[in-house]
Order: C-alpha cells, then sequence, then structure tokens
C-alpha cells in the first residue's frame, strides 16, 4: 500500500498490485487521478474504488495491478465526509458546480431546528439521485441532459446515514460531519436538508476523510505521488 508514510523505505510493486492513497484537490477528476498515476507508472491497469465529485477534495483510492480486483469489494466499504451545508441559496448541481437558482431568507433558522432536522437522516432512507451525476440513462450520462436543462425521473436508491454530526453552526453556514454508506450523494441531503428547513440549501464544501479502514491523513497528493514514483524509461543507445 503506497501512503505517506511508505514513500521512503517501500519499493512499489504496481504491476503486481497496489492501493495507493491520494488526497484529491479541487476541480479535478478522479478519473484523472487514475490517468495520472497510470502514466507516472507505466502501468496500464489502473483504477479508483469510489469517484469523488470535482467540487469535492479528499481521500480517493486509487488501486493497480491485481489490486483492481478488490475494487468491488472497496466500493461496498463505509465512508466518511466533512463539509459545509450553506443555507438561504440553491444551485441545480446541488453544489457550486453550477449558478444559484434560487435565494430565500434564513432568519429564523435556530440551532434546535437544524439539530432536529439533522436526526431526520439517521438511519436507512431513500435518496433519488441528482441529475448533475454519473448516473446513465439510455448509455448517456444523466449531467448531459441536466447541462440542457432537461430533468427527467430517477430511481430511489436505498442509503443508509450512520453518523451524522453537527460541528459548527455559523450561519449561514453549517458545518457537519456525515459516515454513511455507498452510493450516498451528500449534495442531495445538503439540498435535502435545506427543503426541511424551508429556506434552501446547497453543499458548499465536502472533504471525503476515511474509506473504511483508510484515512485521507496518510494520502499523498498525486503532485507528490509522482514526485516519489514516476518511472523515467531508459534511452535506448
Amino acid at each position: 500500500m503506497i501512503t505517506r508514510k511508505t514513500t521512503n523505505d517501500y519499493e512499489p510493486q504496481f504491476e503486481s498490485g497496489e492501493i495507493v492513497l491520494i488526497d484529491k484537490q479541487l476541480k479535478k477528476s478522479s478519473f484523472d487521478i487514475v490517468y495520472k498515476v497510470r502514466k507516472a507508472t507505466g502501468v496500464k491497469k489502473v483504477g479508483h474504488a469510489g469517484t469523488l465529485d470535482p467540487m469535492a477534495t479528499g481521500l480517493v483510492l486509487i488501486c493497480t495491478g491485481r489490486k483492481t480486483k478488490e475494487i468491488t469489494q472497496l466500493l461496498t466499504v463505509e465512508k466518511t465526509y466533512a463539509g459545509v451545508i450553506s443555507l438561504g441559496k440553491t444551485t441545480p448541481s446541488y453544489d457550486l458546480e453550477t449558478f444559484y437558482d434560487s435565494e430565500n431568507g434564513y432568519e429564523g433558522i435556530t440551532e434546535e431546528m437544524i439539530n432536529k432536522v439533522k436526526s431526520d437522516f439517521l438511519g436507512e432512507q431513500l435518496q433519488t439521485p441528482p441529475m448533475f451525476s454519473a448516473i446513465k440513462k439510455d448509455g448517456k450520462a444523466l449531467y448531459h441532459m441536466a447541462r440542457k436543462g432537461i430533468e427527467i425521473e430517477r430511481e430511489p436508491k436505498k442509503i443508509f446515514i450512520t453518523k451524522f454530526e453537527i460541528t459548527k453552526i455559523d450561519l449561514p453556514n453549517v458545518h457537519f460531519e456525515i459516515t454513511c454508506s455507498k452510493g450516498t450523494y451528500i449534495r442531495v441531503i445538503a439540498h435535502d436538508f435545506g427543503k426541511k428547513l424551508g429556506c434552501g440549501a446547497y453543499l458548499r464544501e465536502l472533504r471525503r476523510t476515511k474509506v473504511g479502514e483508510y484515512n485521507v491523513e496518510d494520502a499523498l497528493t498525486i503532485d507528490e505521488f509522482r514526485e516519489h514514483y514516476t518511472i523515467i524509461p531508459i534511452a535506448v543507445a
């Protein structure tokens, strides 16, 4: 496994199989990380164990070689996120990828109301995926339709929220930490949170801090990874 702790004394076996912990930067895609790891190591078989939205930062698990066989299992583990829900405005994408499409006052919203709504999200529930997502309909990702202003019916999916803590309230911003099952859209939680409060909301910030037993504190940035592990081809005379 490639982590911040292994860069000095570990000989990686990318072809045989490694799990690489990467701390994704803002506005970068999970596929971009896969591409850069593939290019740096020269290994063709590279994949990620769970995508992370471009507007989010944090832990992405990259599997190489034979470790790609573990991706399916890694997708099923719980994930933990820290972030900020901003009250009083909404966006079509439920985050800052798109511009505001409504604005309402959040005056009168109290800490007691916020904590009461928070408790509604705990446990098993059905969540409708957002239009701005990579879910496919007739072979085409929904976000392509969403960018054209098209909205279609989506089938709700079962999710499970193990933990939902409010860590700070600084209105209009509500800071939180969530531990949840696979397939959970935190953007949808932010949007639905605002609906329940009656003022609207969007996801202002999101950072994935844990994937199962793996922690973002042990992760490398993609630039750090490339600095330590890029394989430079030997020129043939």
